[in-house]
């Protein structure tokens, strides 16, 4: 496939360097040479320095022969006009646009065949707030990914002395709850992948990605480790996009404060939002982290712009006394130090970005991908598609399916119901088929069995 990436900043870099090895044709555009220069000496891709909205720049990259525009600059607005001249002079396919202005976003009919030829807009501050509030409704948990509409999670959690099925073989985990279906998809224990096998003891620390359907999933989690009890007070660490747009999904569940450093900022939130209790000054201010009650917080998410000033808030946080800290990192440099650290969770919006971006860069009809594990490992739902004849899953069972090393299908979604995965399942077609990859370099290898012959046609 070939693919022009507009901007080699953060996300633009790690898209790139997630699509470079799977034989795509890549070529990034950006205006600074000195990040251009970086990505060709790392990376196996083509670069061209110049503003990613000029029709000149767009034809010199490539455009007339791009199956698909990742326009993932700074500005919205290059964005934007990158994708619509994108469509109109060089006929691009696919037009994909990082939007995160919500004006924007508020207006959906802004984005269409008869609108700004957008094909469909990313918000990284929509994923990473949604992660978020994942991660605050289940604070057991290190991951809570969706899938199928929500019908099914997959959820990460670190197993401790004291869960049901600690020092125990997986295969028990049906006779502790016989009523309740899940598949344990991967197992990580000092960072090495284990394939779940039935016999598999899981022991103390092991990191443990499950699948089950949504109302199930407190029931495995209490499998794993005793569980806390559900959060109440949260605390909200800046109050731009991300700070605020959490604010405003969670104070209608939870008590909520937010401190924001900017004092027209705070008192603009604090005009916008219902319920959330707006306190401005510095985020890492001992006292006013106390005055905001952080002892008593169950969770305390640090979600500025500043990565320095995440970490030592949240790490201060945790050391006055709340329960549970989340930060927001952007330069993955930091997020090994951190999750070392006394901070529990590390979020890396780059990520969520990337996932999205996979699904719609995939061959076969693969409708949501998540980056796991720093992007080393991936979860997709690919739908089937055609009949025995042109499909390589469809009407087979699982265990006929040639799935490469480290490749697990852990849940099927049919319509409205959720079939967790055995060797017998059979697939049919319009199935969601819920995989998971220890080794996203396979990748290619799912994609195959997805894709459906020409007989179909």
């Amino acid at each position: 496939m070939n693919i022009i990436i507009l901007g080699a900043g953060q996300v633009g870099a790690s898209v790139a360097e997630n699509l470079v090895g799977e034989s795509n044709d890549i070529t990034v555009v950006d205006k600074d040479e000195r990040l251009l220069t970086y990505l060709q000496n790392h990376l196996d891709l083509r670069v061209v320095q110049g503003h990613g909205a000029h029709p000149g720049v767009l034809q010199q990259a490539g455009a007339e022969d791009a199956d698909l525009l990742l326009a993932v600059t700074n500005s919205d607005e290059t964005n934007m006009v990158a994708c619509q001249i994108a469509s109109t002079l060089f006929n691009v396919p696919t037009r994909i646009a990082r939007v995160r202005e919500q004006d924007y976003l508020h207006h959906p009919q802004l984005f269409g065949p008869d609108a700004i030829a957008i094909s469909e807009p990313i918000s990284p501050e929509s994923l990473v707030t949604h992660a978020l509030q994942r991660l605050v409704d289940y604070p057991d948990a290190l991951q809570v990914l969706d899938f199928a509409e929500g019908k099914v999670q997959l959820v990460a959690i670190k197993a401790y002395y004291g869960g049901p099925l600690v020092g125990h073989e997986l295969r028990a985990i049906h006779d502790h709850i016989p009523d309740v279906e899940s598949r344990v998809a991967a197992i990580y224990r000092r960072d090495r992948a284990i394939i779940p096998e039935g016999h598999q003891v899981i022991e103390p620390d092991d990191e443990i990605f499950f699948l089950a359907a949504t109302p199930h999933v407190r029931t495995v989690m209490a499998e794993m480790r005793r569980l806390d009890k559900p959060a109440k007070r949260v605390v909200i660490g800046g109050g731009g996009n991300i700070g605020k747009r959490l604010a405003e999904a969670l104070e209608n569940t939870y008590h909520v404060k937010l401190i924001e450093h900017n004092n027209e900022r705070a008192i603009q939130i604090a005009a916008e939002l219902n319920k959330t209790i707006v306190l401005q000054g510095d985020v890492a201010d001992e006292t006013l982290l106390q005055e905001a009650g952080i002892q008593n917080a169950d969770i305390f998410c640090a979600v500025t712009n500043d990565d320095q000033l995440n970490i030592l808030s949240a790490m201060l946080a945790k050391r006055l006394g709340a329960h549970k800290v989340m930060t927001l990192i952007n330069k993955a440099a930091y997020v090994d130090l951190v999750e070392s650290s006394t901070i529990d969770i590390a979020i890396s919006p780059q990520q969520f970005t990337i996932g999205s971006l996979l699904a719609r860069v995939r061959r076969g009809d693969v409708v949501r991908v998540h980056a796991l594990r720093r992007g080393a490992a991936e979860a997709i739902e690919a739908i089937a598609h055609g009949t025995p004849g042109s499909s390589k899953v469809v009407g087979r069972r699982i265990d006929e399916i040639k799935l490469p090393a480290g490749a697990i299908i852990g849940a099927i979604v049919r319509g409205e119901e959720v079939i967790m995965a055995h060797h017998n399942t059979v697939i049919n077609a319009e199935d969601h088929v819920i995989l998971f990859l220890v080794d996203k370099t396979r990748i290619t290898e799912v994609e195959r069995l997805f894709q459906v012959g020409l007989s179909f046609f």
